[in-house]
C-alpha cells in the first residue's frame, strides 16, 4: 500500500501547494461514503512512486476540498486526483478514470518533459 499524508486543514493544503513549486505532488480527493471513490482509493493506494502523495476526505474536510477547487480552477468532482506542479494541475482525472496505470502514465509523462 502506498503511503500518503492526509490534508485536513487549510494551512496544511497551503504548505502542499507551496511544495508543488519545488516538486510535483499527487492529491487524491476522496468521498468516504461513495463506492466509486472506494474503488478509486484502492487504485490510488496501490500506486507506488517517489512523488509525495496526499489525501483529502471531501466530506470531513469540505473547506480544504473547496479551496483546492478554487486554487486549481478545476470543478470539484469526487473521487478526483491531481498531479500538481508549480501550483497548477498538470494532470487530473475523476471517477472510474482513476487507475493505477493512468496515475503512473501521468507521472511518467510529466517526468519525461
Amino acid at each position: 500500500m502506498s503511503t500518503y499524508t492526509e490534508i485536513s486543514t487549510l494551512p496544511e493544503w497551503e504548505k502542499v501547494l507551496q511544495k508543488s513549486k519545488e516538486q510535483p505532488v499527487l492529491i487524491f480527493k476522496h468521498s468516504t461514503t461513495c463506492p466509486v471513490s472506494a474503488a478509486a482509493y484502492r487504485e490510488f493506494t496501490s500506486f507506488k512512486s517517489d512523488v509525495e502523495t496526499y489525501l483529502v476526505k471531501v466530506i470531513e474536510s469540505r473547506s480544504v476540498s473547496n479551496e483546492i477547487e478554487s486554487n486549481l480552477g478545476v470543478q470539484h468532482k469526487s473521487p478526483q486526483i491531481f498531479l500538481i506542479s508549480d501550483e497548477k494541475p498538470v494532470w487530473h482525472e475523476s471517477h472510474w478514470n482513476i487507475t493505477e496505470t493512468k496515475i503512473g502514465q501521468a507521472i511518467e509523462n510529466y517526468q519525461s518533459k
